[in-house]
C-alpha cells in the first residue's frame, strides 16, 4: 500500500505560550521535507488544542503557522500541506478547544482526549483523575463514550484520534456515532488505538479509517509500521484505510 498522506503531526509549535518547551522536535518545513522524501501527496500539520495545559498551539503561534504554511505550499508545489489542529475534547457535552473567532485558519480538525486539556468543571476533574490512574474504569467509561460521541455531532471532524487511548470508551457505540455524523476513526499506532481488538468489534460498519503517524519529530513522518502491524492483526482490508492506495 501506498501513503497518500498524514495528518496526524506536531511540530515546535506544540508547545504552549513557553517557547522553550518543545513538545515536539521539527519545524514546519522539516516535517513538509520529510513528507516530500517518503513520497506524501498531502501532509497535515496539527497541533494540539488551545486549552492543552502544557503543549497547545497559542493564538498568536496559530497566525504564523497559517502564514508559514501558505509560503511552504507555494516553495513545494509537489506536496500540499494542510494546517490542522488536534482539539481536545474537553468534557461529555462535546465541546472542543476550537474558538469560533480562529476556525478560519484551519483547514481541518482533529479531535481526541487528553490529559493535559484544561478541565471545565470539578465534575470533569473527577474523570480526568479517574482516566489518568486508572483509565477511566472505574466510573468514566460511559462519561468518555458520551464526550467523543457529543463531538462528533456537534462539530465538522476529520477523525477521532486514538480513541480510547487514555481513557476508556464503548467503542461499538463511538463508532456508530462515527457512522452517523461521517467521522472517522484512527489507527494510531503510537498509542495501539485503534487495537485490534476494538477493530475487530467495528469493522462490519461502514466506517472510515484513517492511520495517523503522531509524529512528533520530522524522521516518524509517515511511521506507520506498527499501525500496519493492528490492521493486520485486526483483519481488516487496508483497502478501507483513506489515507492509503494500492500501489
Amino acid at each position: 500500500m501506498k501513503i497518500l498522506a498524514d495528518y496526524h503531526t506536531h511540530t515546535i509549535y506544540s508547545c504552549g505560550n513557553n517557547e522553550n518547551r518543545r513538545h515536539a522536535k521539527g519545524t514546519i518545513e522539516e516535517n513538509v521535507l520529510a513528507a516530500i522524501d517518503k513520497g506524501l501527496e498531502v501532509i497535515g500539520i496539527s497541533e494540539h488544542g488551545f486549552n492543552h495545559n502544557f503543549y497547545g498551539l497559542s493564538r498568536k503561534n496559530a497566525k504564523k503557522e497559517r502564514e508559514e504554511i501558505d509560503r511552504l505550499n507555494k516553495k513545494y508545489p509537489q506536496i500540499k500541506v494542510l494546517m490542522g489542529m488536534e482539539c481536545n475534547i474537553l468534557d461529555d457535552t462535546g465541546r472542543i478547544d476550537m474558538p469560533d473567532d480562529m476556525v478560519h485558519y484551519f483547514d481541518y480538525i482533529l479531535a481526541g482526549y487528553h490529559y493535559g486539556s484544561r478541565p471545565t468543571s470539578l465534575r470533569s476533574i473527577l474523570h480526568h483523575i479517574d482516566n489518568f490512574l486508572f483509565s477511566g474504569r472505574l466510573f468514566s467509561k460511559k462519561y468518555n463514550t458520551r464526550a467523543l460521541i457529543k463531538a462528533m455531532e456537534k462539530y465538522d471532524l476529520k477523525y477521532i484520534t486514538h480513541p480510547g487511548d487514555k481513557g476508556q470508551v464503548d467503542i461499538v457505540e463511538v463508532a456508530q456515532a462515527a457512522v452517523r455524523t461521517n467521522t472517522g476513526l484512527e489507527i494510531n499506532g503510537h498509542h495501539n488505538r485503534l487495537s485490534p481488538e476494538m477493530i475487530r468489534a467495528i469493522s462490519h460498519m461502514d466506517l472510515k479509517f484513517y492511520i495517523g503517524s503522531d509524529a512528533h519529530k520530522p524522521e516518524n513522518i509517515a511511521n506507520f509500521e506498527r499501525a500496519y502491524e493492528i490492521v493486520e492483526e485486526s483483519g481488516l482490508d487496508p483497502a478501507r484505510i483513506v489515507n492509503l492506495v494500492k500501489d
